[in-house]
């Protein structure tokens, strides 16, 4: 798949070290995959969800969000988003939310 906009996840590493590791790891797994839709990309990321349009990553043991839209059908990734744990519960990030 190809994922856009890989700057997102250097950016929120150089902020959240503790995330830097894991980010990277699901860039090159997500980087190497060919997902036909959701649940074969749960064959792999067991702890995916799918809320309001977006999938949601567990990263670096649930203390992170990752948060994307996938277009299976043209093999991309849009990252929206990652987030602490405590920035996603607040759930600004779902659409039409401020």
């Amino acid at each position: 798949m190809h994922v856009i906009a890989r700057p997102a996840l250097l950016t929120f590493g150089a902020v959240h070290p503790a995330a830097k590791e894991s980010l990277e790891t699901w860039y090159r797994i997500m980087r190497r995959a060919d997902f036909q839709n959701f649940s074969e990309l749960r064959k792999t990321f067991a702890s995916a969800d799918y809320v309001d349009g977006f999938t949601v990553f567990d990263i670096g043991g649930n203390k992170f969000r990752l948060i994307a839209v996938i277009r299976y059908e043209w093999q991309k990734v849009y990252i929206r988003t990652v987030l602490t744990h405590k920035e996603y519960d607040k759930g600004a990030w779902k659409r039409g939310k401020q």
